[in-house]
């Protein structure tokens, strides 16, 4: 059977940052849907230990005050979150995550922060990284773009709950449309994914070194995916 047409298991976070070294995360998904079964969601508010910068706020809704009142304390929600998404590890559903790069990235650095093992690596479906192999359009590609291109509807953008089904509805249509694709084992996904993300790493950097003004953000651009490697020497 498709990758597409069986479970899936969406991830996404929503955070006081960009900086998956420091940032902490905010809210939370995990949803598993597909396969002819009822889709299940788990939901999680914490309160980061650290104050959430107004322009993050902005972006999701919450605010530090909101946080500290109503959040569970981060080291709960980051056990549950490996829980729920080491389960889905464990019974074959893959992990569908917008630019997983990020979002597992972090929850790794949480899990580190708070001296918990990092996620057992598994099959991992990015829709940005498919999205960008298939198709060479220009503009933007965040999700709400990815949405309005593969006619998904996203209800409520910036919630980790609404994006994490979001995110698993674009990838059951890219698989949908894109019979050569859906018919890859998922651990064979898994490995183009990540010859894909370096091969549009290496693009961006490039584009960045021409471009003046901004030049000095090629140093930034990573190539790894779906997890960029701990260093020892990291913030923690």
């Amino acid at each position: 059977m498709s990758w597409h047409l069986g479970r899936l298991a969406g991830f996404d976070l929503e955070t006081t940052g960009v900086d998956v070294e420091t940032d902490r995360i905010v809210t939370a998904c995990v949803v598993q849907c597909g396969g002819d079964q009822p889709t299940a969601s788990a939901t999680w508010l914490a309160d980061p230990g650290i104050d959430i910068p107004e322009q993050a706020s902005r972006v999701h809704g919450i605010t530090t005050e909101r946080a500290r009142a109503e959040g569970r304390p981060a080291a709960e929600v980051v056990a549950d979150i490996l829980a729920a998404l080491g389960q889905a590890i464990t019974a074959g559903v893959p992990i569908v995550a917008m630019n997983a790069r990020y979002d597992l990235t972090l929850l790794d650095r949480e899990a580190r922060r708070h001296g918990y093992d990092p996620l057992p690596t598994g099959p991992v479906i990015d829709p940005l990284i498919l999205d960008k192999h298939i198709s060479r359009r220009r503009g933007s590609r965040k999700l709400v773009d990815l949405c309005q291109h593969y006619g998904v509807t996203i209800s409520d953008a910036h919630s980790a709950d609404a994006d994490a089904i979001a995110a698993c509805r674009v990838a059951w249509r890219i698989g949908a449309t894109r019979p050569e694709l859906a018919a890859l084992p998922l651990d064979t996904l898994h490995k183009q994914q990540t010859a894909w993300a370096a091969e549009q790493a290496s693009s961006l950097a490039a584009y960045f070194r021409r471009t003046a003004g901004k030049e000095h953000l090629a140093d930034g651009v990573r190539p790894e995916w779906p997890l960029i490697p701990h260093q020892q020497n990291g913030e923690q």
